[in-house]
């Protein structure tokens, strides 16, 4: 079980790395990789919202964070479907990300 876990920790982490949005421009593998991460980790755009929400209005930012943040759950799954299916095609334009920030938890940063 323990070998399960950290198999597990390890493979995270590598995704994580080569998923994290760098400066270069698209590819088809980041492509994959966004949509990966928004199947899997789509759950972080509902704090992630709440926090930019109250960044931005304060205290009132939280109700507003919430309703926003479980709409972005739903888009962001089926985005990461999305692009996940499509990855290996330039639809749109030169691999961009279709929703900002491209990763769920770039909120965070």
């Amino acid at each position: 079980m323990n070998l399960t876990r950290n198999a597990t920790g390890a493979a995270l982490a590598a995704f994580l790395l080569l998923t994290s949005p760098c400066t270069s421009a698209q590819t088809p593998g980041e492509k994959l990789g966004r949509g990966l991460s928004g199947m899997a980790f789509g759950v972080l755009d509902l704090p992630g919202t709440i926090l930019d929400e109250t960044r931005m209005r304060g205290p009132v930012g939280v109700p507003i964070g919430i309703a926003e943040g479980l709409g972005m759950v739903v888009t962001r799954e089926l985005v990461g479907v999305y692009e996940f299916l499509t990855a290996p095609f330039p639809v749109p334009a030169d691999y961009r990300p279709i929703l900002s920030p491209p990763y769920p938890w770039d909120h965070f940063h």
